[in-house]
């Protein structure tokens, strides 16, 4: 098992571009850090340069992950190489609360048995789609003169309301998560006469399109979907992958995303778990 260097992370990014779209959630961390993104975390492989397993994990020395959630992700096309670093090498500290997210539900029997052998209850927390948009060459200029004018970015100051509607914030950490992103990731927002955000979207520290929310009394005016063709163009442009997890249960943005162009590999899902003692 190695821990990858800075070097050895540019590297790495290109080996995952060939695994997409199933490596993207990993991928677009790696992304991020290549890019001198703020973070707290590590890149384990199982061997160098081929490697088989890739396992993106809380810095153990990094005294600033404590104040984000501890979070776990992984890609693997290999099983029994991904069990061995999760047993025998001990790849993730199994000791305290975790979440593993955008993870292969294929990997769901076999993090079944670990967590079971180690005393861990693990649940799940939710199923979604994965939704890639490879080229948003095609997305039609949905966006009056009008509203582009009230479209710009999120600050600091606008942290609290996002929070406050996310439906995994609400708390202290969900507060430095969401301020976090604000600050070093781009965003994307619609404003009101008084220069307030109505609409909404993020990206995530792994790079994918996320916390897309429009204030109950400013819906049904197409804002959700001018903010997402807004934000596809302007990350293909600084090339970030455009990518988004959607909740199974969340039917009105699937239509939405797939309205816009976006697709999903039919062969792959993907799930949200969450993992204590």
């Amino acid at each position: 098992m190695r821990t990858l260097n800075s070097d050895e992370l540019k590297e790495a990014e290109t080996s995952l571009y060939a695994h997409l779209p199933k490596a993207i959630k990993v991928y677009g961390f790696v992304f991020a850090m290549n890019r001198g993104k703020p973070n707290t975390l590590e890149i384990l492989v199982d061997s160098w340069p081929a490697f088989t397993t890739i396992i993106v994990r809380p810095d153990p020395n990094n005294g600033r992950a404590k104040d984000f959630m501890k979070k776990v992700t992984l890609y693997s096309t290999d099983e029994e190489v991904l069990r061995r670093m999760l047993t025998v090498e001990n790849a993730i500290d199994w000791s305290t609360y975790f979440l593993i997210g955008g993870c292969d539900i294929r990997h769901l029997p076999m993090l079944k048995e670990i967590s079971a052998a180690r005393g861990v209850r693990m649940k799940g927390l939710s199923l979604v789609h994965l939704m890639t948009l490879p080229e948003p060459g095609h997305l039609l200029q949905l966006i009056t003169s009008d509203l582009e004018s009230r479209i710009t970015v999120l600050n600091e100051s606008h942290a609290d309301v996002v929070n406050k509607t996310w439906k995994f914030g609400g708390d202290d950490k969900g507060y430095r998560n969401v301020l976090h992103l604000i600050s070093h990731f781009p965003t994307c927002c619609i404003t009101d006469e008084n220069n307030q955000p109505v609409s909404w979207v993020l990206l995530y520290d792994y790079c994918a399109m996320g916390m897309l929310y429009t204030l109950p009394e400013h819906r049904g005016k197409g804002y959700a979907k001018a903010l997402v063709t807004t934000m596809a163009k302007r990350l293909h442009c600084q090339g970030y992958p455009v990518y988004c997890f959607i909740e199974e249960c969340n039917q009105v943005s699937c239509k939405l995303f797939t309205s816009l162009g976006f697709t999903e590999d039919p062969s792959y899902r993907a799930a949200w778990y969450e993992l204590f003692c």
